[in-house]
Order: C-alpha cells, then structure tokens, then sequence
C-alpha cells in the first residue's frame, strides 16, 4: 500500500512494489515521483526525514542540509540589514532529500536504484496533466512570483510558468530537464548531486546570480541516521524524529494531556480547548529549544520528562492563554506512507518548505532550491541561531505508532509548516483516543493554534463548538479554506492478519494505491 497526496505518485510507487520492489523501493518512487508531479510543495533541491520499521525495529534518518558555509550572521547584516528574506538565494541550505534517497536504498532497498526512479523519470519526460489542487497551489505561486519580479527568479519562469503554460486542472506540463536530472542521479545513485556534474551546476549558478551555496558545501553534506524519540499515550506510543525537527512539540501536548484525560466524545468543547492549551506548551519548549544538536545540544529527555509536562500543566487552566512564543509561518510540503506484504513500513516526508521553496531554480537542471534557511533565528543567543554548517530548525516531521508493547501500527503524517506538530497531535488522539480508523481521523474538523489566543477552525468543527471555544477565550476565525490544515496519510496494519488499512487526505488530490 503506498498513500500520498497525488495519484500519479502513488501509482509510482505501486508499480515498484508490483516489480518486486520493498516498502522502501517504493517510498522513494514515490518521493521521487512527488517532486515532478506535485512542484508546488516539494523538489529535488529540497530536504527529507523517514522512519522505517524494517527488522523489528524503527530507524529514523534525518537528510536535512546545513548552512553554506559563508552563511553567517554578519554575511546577513550585509546583504539584507539583519532579517532573512524568503525568497532569492539568501535562505538557500544545503539540499538533503537527494543524499537521503540513496542512504535509504543502500540500506534498505531491494531494486536497482534506475528502477525505483524510472516513474518519476517517465512523467517528467512524457508529461502528466495537472490535478485540481496541484493547479490551484501553481496558479497562486505564479501570481506571487510573478508580483515579486526577482532577477533570480528568470530560470523558475522558464521551467514552471513557460510560454503558453497556464496552471489548470488537466493542463499538461513535462520538463526534459527535470528528466535529465533524475537520470543523472539514477545513474550515479545520487553522487553527481554532490560532487559531480549537478553539483558544478549549482555552484556556477549561485556564483552567478550572487548566491552562497558552494560545490563544498554540498559535497560536505551527508545524512544521519538517528534513534526516533517517543511518547506513550493510551495503550500507543508515538514516535517522531529528534531535533533539528519539531515533532517534539506534539510529543510534548501528548504530555500534558495525560495529566488532563480527555473527554470521551472528540467534539467535547472542554477536550479542544485543552489540546489546544497543550499544543501552545509544546510549542513553546520547541520554539525555544530546537536547534541543530550538532551545534547546541538540545535536553529531549527533560522535554519529555513528566516533570516537564507538570509545570506546563501548572500554567494551564479554564481559559485560553498567550504561550508568549513566536508566532508560527506557512509552509508547503508532501508526506507519503507505505508499506509492504513483508512487514516494512516506511513513514517519509520532504520539502521545499515554501510553496516552490526560494524561487530559485538551476538552469536546464529542474532542480528547485528549498528556501529553509529561512527558519533560522536572527538572535545570536539563540539555540536556532543561524551559523555556517548548522542546520535550522524543520517543520517536516514524519510520525509513527506503535503499541507499548513494541509492536508496530503504523506511519502517518499531517504536512503543512507549524500546522504539522497540530496535525499529529489530532490523528494521534481520532485514532488512539476516539477509535477513528485511519480515513475517520484524517477526515476530522482540525482545529490551528496561529499565535496568542487566535485559533482558525475549519468550518466543519460547527457553530456550537467555535462558539464555546470562544467563551473559553479563544479568538477564533472560521477559516473556508481548508488548505491551512494540514494534508496527512496514515496507514495501519493488523497485527494478526498483516491487513493493510489505509487513509487519504480529502483536502487535497490523495490518492491510496494498493495491491
């Protein structure tokens, strides 16, 4: 079973487990296929995170990239007074989701590497029609870009917006060099991104178009295999990837609601309001402490200390309350889940973060650069500080369960910048809480912590509900739009029978493929 927020890409990976390929063969056609099909929240020059149950055990590999090396605090002071830009070559890192491809499939894959990118190879060169949302996400970055009218932006309106080009629900877009590019990688298993031809490629680039980001940094890059962080709640334990990444602020709300037992029916004004308490307190350790361990160490087991959650619980009561934390920003970004008939399971996520990311796109090549520089802290004395070679904190989290006995349910994720912690913490609690099976959990009204005491709730969630949300203090926006909320897939597997039940994400083009 592969799910993913875009039909194509899911059959990609359906056809590689058909071939004879694994979990992870597929999760990586999969990603591969995403960054050509759905553009607007993912690509090549972006970042990656997965978790794989694969031998009894999960393993958790962070592929995100750092800082260029002449990215500093003073190069930003010089370039743009201090405040980091979102768009041009300024908040361009070092790309990871290429590396982080070709570790999973030397650890873990079962195909020839051409194979498993051979899908994604065809619809870049062949073509595919665009799907609704997937259109309405392209028109609206053109109408951005396009307002924006940035020099280094040339080469994004020559690959994505070209001559007779319009974003529209069925309109056919292909792009040979986006093919060529997936060759290239197919070929040398992800080294010419590196320090090869693309390499070289991006360095004359961003020498070029003023840009920071050097073949050395990117052949310095590599991808770390790291041990999942976890929480145990109702009979479950949820496991997310540890710092540079946010899902320790889910973990955290999960936390705290321990201490505070939910109501048994979901749609209890009592049950959001305190979630929605738990997740600020989440966000709050998070905001303040994530960071690149590598470069500040980052105390996880205090975080998730049941002293902790007390004195967060402590702050909390009957009313709504300001965590006193910056507030969060958007993001675009895909998640996908698979798994196989023998038991792997494989829970992915990656970005370009911004919609189409910085704007930036390397000639001939397809290769859109991620602008994630753009979440570094400014504050010098601040863990998240930006610094050359660090990693700043990320917004993509992959999440899995399990039972507490150790036994595996399943991976699942909800994308969408700092909505993504907030979507965890909800299909965690439909599934585990309100016995939702995985379509009923994704397919719940979402609520979203913004900042303060604002709160957007999808219109959905009812008058009722918004209206005693209110009179606990919440300031709440009924948002129409459901795109805010997040996009997640989940898939579970029977422990007794190894069936495979999965869920889509119905404010998107999502799309389970199975087998």
């Amino acid at each position: 079973m592969v799910a993913t927020s875009q039909p194509l890409a899911a059959q990609a990976g359906l056809r590689v487990l058909q071939e004879g390929g694994n979990a992870v063969d597929a999760a990586i056609a999969t990603a591969a296929a995403l960054t050509v099909v759905e553009p607007t929240s993912n690509g090549i020059g972006g970042d990656l995170f997965a978790l794989v149950w694969a031998g009894g055990e999960l393993h958790g590999l962070n592929a995100s990239g750092a800082a260029p090396a002449a990215l500093s605090l003073d190069a930003l002071h010089a370039r743009h007074a201090g405040e980091m830009p979102r768009h041009g070559w300024t908040p361009v890192t070092v790309p990871g989701a290429v590396r982080g491809w070709a570790d999973l499939h030397a650890r873990f894959g079962r195909l020839d590497f051409a194979q498993v990118l051979a899908p994604a190879v065809a619809y870049a060169a062949e073509g595919y029609p665009l799907s609704p949302v997937l259109a309405a996400n392209w028109a609206r970055a053109t109408q951005i870009y396009r307002r924006l009218n940035l020099p280094e932006m040339e080469e994004w309106f020559r690959t994505f917006a070209p001559d007779g080009f319009t974003p529209r629900p069925g309109a056919l877009w292909r792009s040979e060099g986006h093919a060529r590019t997936l060759r290239d990688i197919a070929a040398t298993q992800g080294r010419s991104f590196y320090e090869g031809d693309l390499a070289a490629r991006i360095d004359a680039h961003a020498r070029a178009g003023g840009g920071l980001l050097r073949a050395d940094d990117l052949t310095a890059h590599r991808s770390e295999w790291v041990t999942p962080i976890h929480t145990d709640h109702a009979g479950h334990r949820v496991y997310e990837i540890p710092p540079n990444g946010q899902g320790v602020a889910a973990l955290i709300a999960l936390n705290v609601l321990r201490g505070q037992p939910l109501p048994e029916r979901r749609d209890d004004p009592l049950g959001l309001h305190r979630q929605i308490e738990a997740m600020k307190r989440g966000f709050h350790d998070a905001h303040a402490f994530v960071a690149d361990p590598r470069h500040t160490p980052v105390d996880v087991s205090h975080l998730l200390s049941e002293a902790n959650a007390q004195a967060h619980r402590a702050r909390l009561g009957d009313r709504a309350h300001d965590p006193q934390t910056r507030a969060p920003s958007t993001g675009g970004t895909v998640y996908l889940a698979a798994a196989d008939d023998g038991g792997q399971m494989v829970s992915l996520i990656q970005s370009n973060y911004m919609g189409f990311g910085s704007g930036v796109v390397v000639p001939g090549t397809g290769v859109a650069l991620h602008n994630r520089g753009h979440n570094f802290h400014t504050d010098p004395a601040h863990p998240n500080a930006l610094a050359p070679g660090k990693r700043p904190y990320h917004t993509i989290i992959p999440g899995f369960l399990g039972r507490t006995d150790g036994t595996p349910v399943g991976p699942f994720g909800v994308m969408g910048g700092f909505m993504q912690p907030q979507g965890h913490l909800q299909v965690v609690l439909n599934t585990v809480t309100h016995g939702m099976n995985p379509q009923q959990a994704l397919d719940a009204p979402r609520w979203q912590w913004l900042d303060g005491t604002r709160v957007e709730v999808e219109a959905s969630l009812g008058a009722d509900l918004t209206r005693e949300l209110i009179r606990l203090g919440h300031s709440v926006t009924v948002q129409t739009d459901p795109g805010s909320f997040g996009r997640g897939q989940m898939i579970r597997r029977d422990p007794v029978t190894g069936v495979l039940e999965g869920g889509t994400e119905s404010r998107t083009d999502g799309h389970i493929a199975v087998w």
